[in-house]
């Protein structure tokens, strides 16, 4: 069995029928239940639902042997797997956001709200710029309208919740989407398998909402 890690949620559902019309459907998907795990004999495959955040860990660990995930993922917590392929979809992007009223001093600490820390450290420390992380976990667009940070590291979709809590964005710095990732072992010992399963992403299914 390939154990292919699918994050829960409408991203999964998303990655889902991507694989469904790649000929890789499983019976109970739809299903309403609990179930964690889903097989398909004859494709010899094994779905394993889990948080998105965690499918890397999945991977990385060898308890999936491929998965799918967000970029942000990648980039904040720099799992050892490959990438094999971006999907092109669950697009949003990785942005700096603060009050409408903000005013940038260049020669004072930033406070920096955020649950990405290693992406915040790494973009404000190419600019050599002092900063204070505030992690936070969730909510993050109210650092700044309660006066705990002055921006946030956050990614947006569509922008509404920026808008709807009187927030602007300062920068954008990174395009997200969700990639298809690989254990390195299973990479090399299923090579045939997985290699088989990208082709078809890439050429059977609907990539990104387009015919392929």
């Amino acid at each position: 069995m390939l154990n292919i890690a699918l994050p829960k949620g409408r991203l999964g559902d998303q990655v889902y029928k991507i694989l469904e019309d790649a000929g890789y459907g499983c019976r109970g998907y739809r299903e309403k239940n609990r179930k964690l795990i889903l097989e398909n004999p004859e494709k010899g495959i094994r779905y394993l639902l889990v948080k998105p955040s965690d499918v890397a860990i999945y991977v990385e660990h060898k308890a999936a042997d491929v998965g799918i995930v967000g970029k942000d993922i990648l980039l904040e917590n720099q799992p050892d797997v490959y990438e094999l392929l971006d999907l092109k979809i669950g697009k949003c992007k990785m942005v700096v956001a603060a009050r409408k009223d903000y005013v940038e001093q260049p020669d004072r600490t930033l406070r920096v709200a955020t649950k990405y820390v290693n992406i915040a450290k790494s973009f404000y420390g190419e600019q050599s710029r002092d900063i204070d992380i505030i992690k936070l976990n969730g909510s993050i667009e109210l650092g700044p309208v309660l006066g705990l940070s002055d921006v946030i590291v956050d990614i947006v979709e569509t922008g509404n919740t920026i808008r709807e809590n009187n927030l602007k964005v300062l920068e954008e710095f990174k395009e997200i989407s969700a990639r298809f990732i690989a254990n390195k072992s299973s990479f090399k010992f299923q090579n045939q398998i997985i290699t088989e399963l990208v082709d078809k992403l890439k050429t059977g299914g609907k990539v990104g909402g387009e015919e392929k």
